[in-house]
C-alpha cells in the first residue's frame, strides 16, 4: 500500500494498539505505519498466538510486552514456544492483532485503534490471504473473537475507529 503520509511521526516512546476482527485490515494498517515510519517496531499478534485457542492467553500478556519490552513468538509448525524478541523502549511500538486492546492494555498506550469491516468482506480477505490453512478454523477463531469482544469491549475502548475498506485514508486524517 502506498500512502501519502500527512501524519507526523509519533514521539519516540509512542505506543499504539491496533485491534479488530480477523480480516479487517489490522495487519495492513500496522505494516503501513511501519513502512511510513521506519522507526516503528511492529509486533504482530499472529506471531504470538499459541495456536487456534490462544487469543485470550496472548491478550493477557500485552501489558507485559508493553512494560518489559520483549515478547516470545509461537512456532505454529512445531506447536511450541519460539525465539524471544527485544523491543527498544526509545522507539515507537505498534502492536496489532485481535486481543491487543483490553482494559488492562489501554492505560499503557498513547493511542488505540479499532479497525472495522463487515463480516462478509472480512471473511473473504482472511480466506484469500490464508486459504486452506485458515478455512477449517474460521468459526472456531470467530468464537474466541466474540468472547474476547464481549468481555473486553475493545471497539468501545478504542480512541479511534478506522474503516477497513481503505486503510490508506488513516494517514490522510492527521
Amino acid at each position: 500500500m502506498s500512502a501519502d503520509v500527512t501524519r507526523p511521526l509519533p514521539s519516540p516512546r509512542w505506543r499504539c494498539l491496533i485491534d479488530g476482527r480477523s480480516g479487517s485490515g489490522k495487519t495492513e494498517l500496522g505494516r503501513a505505519m511501519a513502512a511510513a515510519w521506519p522507526e516503528v517496531q511492529l509486533v504482530k499478534l499472529d506471531d504470538l498466538y499459541p495456536g487456534w485457542d490462544g487469543l485470550d492467553a496472548t491478550s493477557s500478556i500485552i501489558p507485559c510486552i508493553l512494560t518489559q519490552l520483549r515478547w516470545q513468538e509461537w512456532n505454529w509448525a512445531t506447536d511450541s514456544a519460539g525465539a524471544w524478541h527485544e523491543l527498544d523502549g526509545d522507539r515507537p511500538i505498534v502492536i496489532e492483532g485481535i486481543g491487543s486492546l483490553s482494559r488492562a492494555s489501554k492505560p499503557l498506550v498513547d493511542h488505540s485503534i479499532w479497525v472495522d469491516l463487515d463480516d462478509v468482506a472480512r471473511k473473504k480477505r482472511a480466506l484469500d490471504r490464508d486459504g486452506d490453512t485458515y478455512a477449517p478454523h474460521w468459526e472456531r477463531w470467530a468464537r474466541h473473537e466474540q468472547s474476547f469482544m464481549a468481555r473486553e469491549q475493545p471497539r468501545e475502548l478504542a480512541a479511534e475507529i478506522v474503516d477497513g475498506v481503505d486503510i490508506s485514508r488513516w494517514f490522510e486524517r492527521g
